[in-house]
């Protein structure tokens, strides 16, 4: 019998004849491998079905005009699509334009935001909105603007349009939205502080033509009637504007012109978002600025690191008690094999040829336990996504490799202290039992 031959006879019988041993090397492994590739499943799924998850929760991503005559003049039809495609180049993303106005409702000053109702509809999927979405002849206005107007869903209100609001705030709206974006993070709060400026300006205007005629009675409530559609009512600066659709504040306006913010939920985080804004504000060729909406990717990136240090911890914890079982195990083996391994060195079995079969014996075990506990792991992740997230991942064959290599490698490095003390029985001690 060769050499090669009496070795895997020998590391067969090992194995297969002691198999409560076994099995109970194999369960240490296979628990460990379970356990780290469902939680590295989950950690590398979750800030994907996360972010997708946060992006029903509005924009993580604006773009304003860049230059003042932008600020006026909106960013027109073919600088939006130019800016989304940049945006959307190898992510998937939505996006919704806002162009906003002053107005007056009882003489009072108001924001009206135009917009393509189905895209502001699919980017902010957590609105509350009691009745409908704005149409034509209906707006949509916020639950603040409801209380201060008394109003409810099929009231009908008369907004009006007046040209002095907009020439007194329009030099100073543009930077009022800057600041306020940069404040508050989101395109409706750039609004909100584009209205109390607009209000404060506009008030103090006593000279303003309208249609060809000087207009100083702010007390004017003449405008167009509009039926309350809905009411939407998000806990933020959503509920202090009116929203209508684009023809409808174009034509209360009397001229067309771009929006004022284009908001966007891009599929991206982190470094990678932020490589968007600065792509697009290097391009001076796209006549816009972007800037992250912070309050959403800060939050983004907080659970998302909670996660993944959660991961380590219980990842080590795991690793440690593994080493220690499969470690434990093998000191077993070695104590029971104590007479056998003092024998085949006084037969002339050199301590290497020892050591290797007990590291092979043992890397059999964790590869064992590497593909039973992959296997596990894998339902286990599948089961916790579809219970949290309701969706199925699919099985990473890169990272299913990673475990039954890691699974081996765990189980030989549990066993050097054993097999190190293994190989330095003295086989004259042995054999005279004592």
């Amino acid at each position: 019998m060769t050499n090669r031959k009496m070795f895997f006879t020998m590391l067969w019988g090992a194995v297969f004849r002691r198999r409560s041993r076994a099995m109970m090397a194999v369960i240490a492994s296979l628990v460990g491998a379970a356990t780290l590739f469902c939680l590295a499943s989950v950690c590398v799924a979750v800030p994907q079905q996360m972010n997708e998850e946060m992006r029903a929760y509005g924009a993580n991503l604006i773009v304003t005009p860049a230059s003042a005559t932008g600020k006026s003049q909106g960013i027109d039809t073919a600088t939006v699509r130019n800016a989304t495609a940049l945006i959307g180049a190898g992510h998937s993303v939505k996006s919704a334009a806002y162009r906003y106005e002053s107005v007056r409702i009882n003489s009072a000053p108001y924001t009206i935001a135009g917009v393509d109702v189905k895209a502001v509809r699919a980017l902010n999927r957590h609105w509350n909105v009691t009745g409908d979405w704005p149409g034509s002849g209906n707006v949509m206005v916020g639950r603040d603007v409801a209380d201060a107007l008394g109003v409810k869903v099929g009231s009908r209100v008369t907004i009006g349009y007046r040209a002095a609001d907009a020439s007194a705030s329009a030099s100073s709206s543009a930077s009022a939205k800057s600041d306020s974006d940069e404040s508050t993070e989101t395109a409706e709060s750039s609004a909100q502080g584009t209205q109390s400026t607009q209000t404060t300006q506009g008030e103090q205007t006593t000279q303003a033509t309208e249609n060809g005629r000087v207009s100083s009675d702010i007390m004017d409530n003449n405008g167009t009637e509009f039926r309350i559609a809905g009411i939407v009512d998000t806990g933020g600066n959503e509920d202090s504007i009116i929203y209508a659709t684009t023809a409808d504040v174009s034509k209360l306006a009397g001229h067309e012109r771009g929006a004022d913010v284009v908001e966007y939920s891009v599929n991206a985080m982190g470094d990678e978002l932020n490589a968007i804004v600065n792509r697009i504000n290097k391009n001076t060729n796209t006549a816009v600025k972007a800037q992250t909406v912070t309050k959403i990717t800060s939050s983004d990136t907080r659970i998302i690191a909670m996660l993944q240090t959660l991961f380590w911890i219980v990842s080590l914890v795991v690793l440690v008690l593994t080493l220690v079982g499969v470690g434990t195990t093998i000191s077993s083996i070695v104590s029971q094999r104590r007479n056998e391994i003092g024998l085949r060195k006084a037969l002339g079995a050199d301590s290497r040829a020892i050591g290797v079969e007990f590291y092979v014996e043992s890397g059999i075990y964790g590869l064992i336990g590497g593909l039973l506990g992959t296997a596990i792991g894998y339902v286990l992740a599948r089961v916790l996504c579809a219970t949290v997230f309701g969706r199925a991942i699919g099985f990473d064959w890169l990272l299913g490799a990673g475990s039954l290599l890691l699974s081996v490698a765990i189980a030989v490095i549990a066993s050097i202290p054993p097999v190190r003390r293994a190989t330095r029985i003295d086989p004259a001690i042995v054999l005279r039992e004592e």
